[in-house]
């Protein structure tokens, strides 16, 4: 065991001797997992347009005009000075910018010269979309006026008022009224929504952190080949089994410490995902570390076959890189594999990246647990043992 140890502690530090390994170990698979995934999270993200709103009248109108705009399932307000929503509109950040001038009040509405004022970008659909929900808004807040001054109108008819003050407070508590009768009205529009299942399983999140984290493990794997060809070249391979170091010692001591320094990655990974990205990779811990063992060990094992091929570390760093790049494309790391056509996604079954991946997204992405990731961690464990099955038989120390 302790041979194990110092020979997976001396691996260890020959990869670690740079600190720029650091850059490939955590920073880069983090950038590009926080960069395909559109940014940070959310699962919570509020889906409507966002419009910029200059509420310049502050009456108590422009305040229900926000409150109808703010319950509007297609646009989601803020409210801003009039210099900076220029600036964002001048700027094409806004797509759209709601002016509720000084003077919009119940006075204004009931004499019919209430004008607003809407900033739009040209052949923008964001911004037509926020147009309807405007007037859609000022719709429902005139027509709580209207009702009230009808009903102004009709109590006028039959019995003229006392006072100004009275015709104001009788004004006052219809369009309260009018608001409540509005506010409990039955929605009239049922919205239905399709059974039909999305032939695509895909949320950029779950599949950025997954993608991402196979394919920059996978590499550094695939390189223990580049171990074996370094170990050979400098002869140190040939004077370590001269000792009493068995061969099988020697792989079990390399693949165990490239497989340990994988999981950590993995784990630093999962970590981002679960605390940066809100992703539930912590729902199945046990799960997870299956799934992940598994494809370590598939990983190491193809990288231990191809050491016992190549015969230079150049070529070997090489084509871990091409291998792992073209496995994860194929894999599904970097599109979702239904995206392929049928023949493709049969074809790269043969891959252990797919493998992986599928099992990934089984527990973040369907809510699956250990039961469902368990064939995909067979066929990799059944990669593993075929693959280390040929690299023992062939390897050499020269």
């Amino acid at each position: 065991m302790k041979k194990i140890f110092a020979i997976a502690w001396k691996d260890a530090i020959i990869r670690f001797a740079s600190s720029s390994e650091l850059i490939f170990f955590i920073i880069l698979p983090i950038v590009f997992t926080f960069l395909l995934a559109g940014g940070t999270p959310s699962g919570n993200e509020d889906p409507r347009i966002w419009l910029l709103v200059v509420d310049e009248a502050n009456t108590p109108i422009s305040q229900q005009i926000l409150h109808e705009l703010e319950n509007s399932t297609a646009v989601r307000p803020e409210v801003v000075t009039r210099a900076e929503a220029q600036k964002q509109f001048d700027d094409r950040r806004a797509d759209a910018v709601f002016i509720i001038p000084a003077g919009i009040d119940i006075a204004s509405l009931q004499s019919g010269s209430a004008e607003v004022e809407l900033l739009q970008q040209p052949n923008n659909i964001n911004a037509t979309v926020a147009e309807r929900a405007i007037l859609t808004a000022i719709r429902s807040v005139s027509s709580n006026v209207s009702a009230a001054q009808n009903a102004v109108n009709q109590r006028e008819s039959i019995q003229p008022f006392a006072s100004d003050a009275e015709k104001q407070d009788y004004f006052a508590s219809s369009l309260e009224l009018a608001q409540s009768i509005q506010a409990d009205a039955p929605e009239r529009v049922t919205v239905v929504e399709g059974l039909t299942e999305d032939e695509v399983d895909y949320d950029p999140r779950a599949n950025s952190s997954a993608g991402q984290l196979i394919t920059w493990v996978f590499i550094p794997l695939f390189a223990i080949s580049a171990l074996f060809a370094y170990e050979r070249q400098q002869g140190t391979l040939r004077r370590l089994l001269t000792t009493p170091s068995s061969k099988a010692t020697f792989l079990l001591g390399t693949i165990t410490g490239q497989v340990a320094m994988a999981l950590v990655q993995m784990l630093l990974l999962v970590g981002f995902g679960i605390l940066v990205m809100k992703l539930n990779w912590g729902r199945e811990p046990l799960a997870l570390f299956v799934i992940l063992f598994a494809s370590a060990l598939a990983a190491a094992a193809f990288g231990t076959t191809m050491g016992t091929f190549i015969k230079t570390e150049g070529q070997a760093s090489g084509l871990s890189i091409m291998f792992g790049m073209v496995f994860a494309l194929m894999g599904g790391c970097w599109y979702p594999l239904e995206l392929f056509p049928s023949a493709i996604q049969n074809a790269v079954k043969i891959l252990p990246t797919t493998w992986a991946m599928q099992g990934m997204l089984d527990l973040g992405l369907r809510g699956g647990g250990l039961m469902d990731i368990l064939p995909e961690a067979g066929v990799l464990l059944g990669f593993a043992v075929i693959f280390f099955s040929v690299g023992v038989m062939r390897f050499r120390f020269e």
